[in-house]
This record gives C-alpha cells, sequence and structure tokens, in this order.
C-alpha cells in the first residue's frame, strides 16, 4: 500500500529575501509551485511538518496533497534547499501533478537477497551498488515508490543491468529509452587488501611484537647488569 502524504499550504504575494526571511523566523518554508501550463504560484508551508515529511524516503518518489484553502493539488517535489549548517529548510520547488500527463522522478532502488548471493556467501566477493536511484517515466497512477532489484542468484563476476530490473506495467526507464543500458549491481572478487582476514594481521604483527619485547627484555637486564653507584664519596 502506498503512502499518502498531504502538506497544507498558504498562499503569498510578499516575495523577494526579506519575506523570506520573515516567513523562515515564523516557522514557515517558502515554497513555489509550477508547472501544467499554468502560472508558477508563491506558497508558504509549516516547516516543521515538511521536515517530518523529508525524514521519509518515501515523499521523495510520491505524490502529495496539497491543499491551498479549499483547494487540493496534487505535485511533486522537485527541488529542497537546506541551510548550510543550521537544521533548516530554506526553500522547495513543487511540480503540479495531473492524471493525463507523464511524469518523470527518480526512484530509490531496493537491494534484496544480497546475504545469500552465491559470489558473495561461498565465492567470496564483494557486492558493489552503482545505481540507488532509476530515472521513470510513467503516468502518476502508475508510479512506484520503489524499485526492487533481486540479487540472491548473482555469482562472482555477474552483474544486473537496468534492462534486468523488472519494471511495474505502464513504466519505462529514462535511461533504457535513450539506449544507455548501464550496469546496475555487480559481485567481484576482493583486492588483496580486503581480503586480508583479522587473524593474517594478527599473524603479520605478532613477529614486530616480538622484536618490541625482545628489545624490553635486553634493556631490563642491561640495567640490571650496571653497577650500581655509591652514594657516598
Amino acid at each position: 500500500m502506498k503512502t499518502s502524504f498531504e502538506l497544507i499550504a498558504e498562499f503569498r504575494d510578499d516575495q523577494g529575501k526579506g519575506a523570506s526571511r520573515r516567513l523562515r523566523h515564523a516557522g514557515r518554508v517558502p515554497a513555489i509551485l509550477y508547472g501544467g501550463k499554468r502560472d508558477p504560484r508563491a506558497l508558504s508551508l509549516d516547516h516543521n511538518k515538511v521536515q517530518l515529511a523529508l525524514a521519509n524516503e518515501k515523499f521523495y518518489s510520491s505524490i502529495m496533497q496539497l491543499k491551498v484553502g479549499d483547494q487540493t493539488q496534487s505535485a511533486l517535489l522537485r527541488d529542497v534547499q537546506r541551510h548550510p549548517w543550521k537544521n533548516q529548510i530554506v526553500h522547495i520547488d513543487l511540480q503540479r501533478v495531473y492524471e493525463d500527463e507523464k511524469i518523470r522522478l527518480s526512484v530509490p532502488l531496493h537491494f534484496v537477497g544480497e546475504a545469500g548471493s552465491p559470489g558473495v556467501k561461498t565465492q567470496g566477493g564483494m557486492m558493489s551498488h552503482l545505481k540507488n536511484e532509476l530515472v521513470v517515466e510513467c503516468l502518476p497512477k502508475d508510479l512506484p515508490e520503489y524499485l526492487t532489484v533481486d540479487v540472491s542468484e548473482l555469482s562472482l563476476n555477474q552483474a544486473l543491468k537496468i534492462s534486468d530490473i523488472k519494471l511495474p506495467e505502464g513504466v519505462s526507464s529514462v535511461d533504457l529509452d535513450g539506449g544507455k543500458d548501464v550496469v546496475v549491481v555487480s559481485v567481484h572478487a576482493l583486492r588483496a587488501e580486503e581480503a586480508e582476514t583479522p587473524k593474517a594481521a594478527a599473524e603479520a604483527a605478532a613477529p614486530a611484537a616480538a622484536d618490541k619485547k625482545a628489545a624490553g627484555d635486553k634493556k631490563g637486564d642491561a640495567a640490571k647488569a650496571e653497577p650500581k653507584k655509591d652514594a657516598k664519596k
């Protein structure tokens, strides 16, 4: 079941840096709503509610219901500007969504079955995720929250490309449509430094520790052998 998001917004007429700064001081986030062959509209939203929504991964790939007064508009999050060091949302961009117009959006990839992959479990390989999201195109009703990538059958030196990902009906990959079938995930052999086990590291460190102990013992023996100086002259 898809997660439903709803945000309540207010129209704003005052614009500019000063007006935006006053909104932020009042706990609001300046926003702009555009698209759908209509003029852009300046809005403001409750900062805490926006921040709570942004903490959910699904919010970035979901269609929200934006309520302004007695009107409701479907919209997508397109951009978020954050303060460089404060825990504050500075501005967000929203795009209008209509049922009969296709949209493009980055959807997260969820990898499953990695622990059971032969390449990792029995062949000593390492799995590398080369893409963590995929740009898809579809009608709003077909938009998936995420795409599942099953890697449980991958062996050493094998890989999965975009064309290997099962897409829901009505959803297409923008990369594939553009002729770019790139690798999404692969299993490769560990490099020498990655393959070194804790036991091997301990064995390598043992001679150095033995030499250090021997040097300490010699120093102690030399100190014992040195004659004590007579305090009385």
